[in-house]
């Protein structure tokens, strides 16, 4: 976990044990997902690179049954 301070121009910093452990690029686009006043970040990497990137995650929580 980490934190990060939003500016007065509404911009975030992504701290740097963060974009080593994602992977995370300068000009990568990130997705924003907003749910229930939870903010999550998803980068946008290709799907050829994301191969077994996931693997061993748990999933419970996530999303909700009804959503699938």
């Amino acid at each position: 976990m980490a934190e990060a301070i939003l500016s007065s121009k509404y911009q975030l910093v992504i701290p740097k044990e963060i974009r080593e452990e994602t992977g995370l690029r300068s000009g990568e686009k990130i997705i924003i997902i907003a749910k229930e006043g939870i903010i999550n970040l998803v980068p946008s990497h290709l799907l050829k690179t994301m191969r077994g990137y996931l693997k061993g995650m748990n999933i419970s929580g996530i999303r909700e049954e009804e959503e699938r």
